[in-house]
């Protein structure tokens, strides 16, 4: 641990013993912690001795340069204000959901008198009625299916009630609507099916299939069959999403089920949504660096992150862990959030800690899938780029790999794309395309010669400007010069594009990759190497190749189309950009431009008798 300044010391002396919050900030005086405690004296303190932490703990310690701190009244106050502190600053050592996607809810406005089924990505106080939230774009259409099959919801957006009665839609007339945008139905009857949308949402659905049987039995012994056959399909409609709900014994529960794993690394939080007695899903949220950490500390942070978005906050939260004497604060604080009651327990036993022990076997698993596909992501990027680099018999892993192409039509258009892959991943906002300019004809190694030479004269002269800036090459448009350069053909082409590097003083390593049998050669090497087609250094040496390919096909296609528009349209005389302009705006396309009579080509702002004579001697000598 590095010593401590008088300054420093000074403030730590005169800590107080008080409740309240303390940001740790590094010698540039950015934030890196934020944290609360009952005691801040005792707390702040605590991280100025030399032993007892945990690694990631002793890690920040070494950048802390000074603190400040925000005095509270209560434990509550303080947890409140940390909550805030973290989500305005984003310290890089506290636990953070970087997971910004937003879990789809139903939404019912109360205040409406006659409200629709909607779809909300965020939860907001607006008095409306929120269920969920529901686990991807599948699951919650699901429901919108199943409720509108089952009750008569309107589906339109008027604004009701109207002035006068209109016709009702389709959907009356199938027995999808009760139609009161016609005057149909009344707000209270509306309301009435309205009650049973809710409790279905709710997950009391044996109240519902109970209306639904009954209904389907009046309507049996007043022989209308066809309603009663009706009603038996919206019953097995609800049953069959019952039969995808995984039951539990906890009797119309309504509870969040959260719970940790740890791996050393990195930890999974796990929670499982239980509804109306029935879990209806779960997600995992990583959170990287708190492998380590007391289980507790990283629940109890997480809580106060994840509930503090507006997530929809249940009757109940039942823990893996928390911190000792932490859950009467926490279970104040999601009370304050949702005003209503809320219980947080942490169950040792019973049916509700099997549910802890199901999410924490949940949490494992997240965990270890996440290591295994980080694992297969590196050895397809980082690792790929090193495996190639000691094939190619490079010093070190190349870190920035450019790989280059050209397309053209017979000789015209040429275009040459750049593509970059920075350790082994696309860097896309580093892509450019060339225009070839000085070559005519198809002549591929005269273009690739031009492309080169104009990249990295422009890459050698802005990379020596930056440095005498004092600025990294790193960020500059073509300052940051490559490690590899890939070029897509056999040993001619390379050689051209050696020439081209050698001519400005560039060292640069260079391989080119020939299509039949993916050889690689190299520039001062006969013999091409062959890699196993199963190695991924080869893998990522095709997705370079290919990608500059479409890279180069995509803007050359552009190119083509927008030649081929105006040169056919600039062939009539009389007609300038600002008549193509506007016959291309008002008629759309060619066709319809040949298509045209003389009295739509008039309507046409800017034509004139003759400029419409012209193109219709035009579209003449199109047919």
């Amino acid at each position: 641990m590095r010593p401590v300044s008088e300054t420093l010391q000074l403030k730590i002396a005169m800590l107080p013993e008080s409740p309240g919050c303390y940001m740790m900030k590094n010698a540039q005086g950015e934030i890196i912690y934020v944290g609360k405690a009952v005691n801040l004296k005792n707390r702040v303190r605590s991280y100025f001795r030399e032993t007892g932490h945990t690694p990631k703990v002793a890690a920040m310690v070494e950048h802390i340069a000074d603190f400040d701190i925000l005095l509270c009244d209560t434990n509550l106050e303080a947890l409140c204000l940390e909550c805030n502190l973290i989500k305005r600053h984003k310290p890089y050592y506290n636990i953070l959901l970087k997971d910004d996607k937003h879990y789809p809810y139903l939404r019912i406005d109360l205040r409406e008198p006659f409200p629709r089924l909607t779809l909300a990505r965020r939860m907001e106080k607006d008095g409306a009625r929120y269920f969920g939230p529901y686990i991807g774009a599948t699951a919650v259409r699901q429901v919108i299916d199943t409720v509108r099959s089952v009750f008569p919801l309107r589906t339109c957006r008027k604004e009701l009630p109207l002035k006068s009665p209109c016709r009702p839609c389709v959907n009356r007339e199938i027995g999808k609507c009760l139609a009161p945008c016609a005057g149909k139905c009344s707000a209270e009857a509306y309301w009435d099916m309205m009650d049973g949308v809710i409790a279905f949402l709710s997950g009391d659905y044996e109240q519902v299939l109970k209306g639904l049987r009954r209904d389907m039995m009046d309507a049996a012994e007043k022989m209308q069959y066809e309603r009663a056959a009706a009603i038996r399909d919206r019953i097995r409609d609800v049953e069959g999403m019952l039969e995808k709900q995984i039951a539990i014994r906890t009797d119309r529960a309504e509870q969040d089920v959260i719970a940790l794993a740890q791996d050393g690394l990195d930890a999974m939080v796990q929670i499982v949504y239980v509804r109306g007695g029935r879990m209806i899903g779960g997600d995992h949220f990583a959170l990287p660096r708190e492998g380590n950490e007391d289980p507790g500390d990283v629940l109890a942070s997480f809580l106060t992150q994840y509930y503090e978005d507006g997530n929809l906050i249940p009757r109940n939260v039942l823990v893996q862990a928390l911190p000792e004497g932490a859950q009467e604060q926490l279970e104040a604080w999601l009370r304050q959030q949702k005003n209503a009651a809320v219980t947080l327990a942490q169950p040792k036993r019973g049916e509700k800690h099997e549910l802890i022990r199901l999410a924490s076997k949940n949490a494992m698993d997240a965990l270890t899938k996440r290591n295994a596909r980080a694992s297969i992501r590196e050895e397809r990027t980082t690792g790929a780029a090193a495996a190639l680099g000691r094939a190619l018999g490079l010093d070190k892993p190349p870190r920035r790999i450019e790989g280059y192409d050209i397309s053209n039509t017979q000789g015209l258009l040429s275009v040459a794309s750049m593509v970059v892959f920075i350790d082994g991943v696309p860097a896309k906002k580093e892509y450019r395309q060339f225009r070839i300019r000085t070559v005519e004809g198809a002549n591929d190694f005269a273009s690739m010669n031009e492309v080169l030479g104009r990249r990295f004269t422009h890459g050698l002269k802005e990379k020596a400007e930056r440095e005498a800036q004092g600025l990294s090459p790193i960020g500059g448009k073509f300052s940051d010069l490559p490690d590899l350069v890939l070029i897509d053909g056999g040993p001619q082409q390379l050689r051209f594009a050696r020439q081209a590097l050698m001519d400005m003083g560039a060292d640069v390593a260079m391989f080119g990759l020939a299509k039949k049998q993916e050889e690689i050669f190299l520039p001062d090497r006969e013999e091409p190497i062959l890699l196993d087609h199963h190695t991924p250094e080869l893998h990522l040496i095709q997705r370079i190749r290919d990608e500059a390919h479409r890279f180069g096909i995509t803007r050359h296609r552009a190119l083509r189309g927008k030649a081929a528009i105006h040169s056919q349209l600039e062939d009539i005389p009389g007609i300038g950009p600002k008549r193509r302009k506007a016959l291309l705006t008002h008629l759309g396309s060619l066709k319809a431009i040949r298509e045209a009579d003389e009295a739509t080509l008039l309507h046409i702002p800017g034509m004139t008798k003759s400029a419409a004579e012209a193109v219709l001697a035009w579209a003449r000598d199109q047919k």
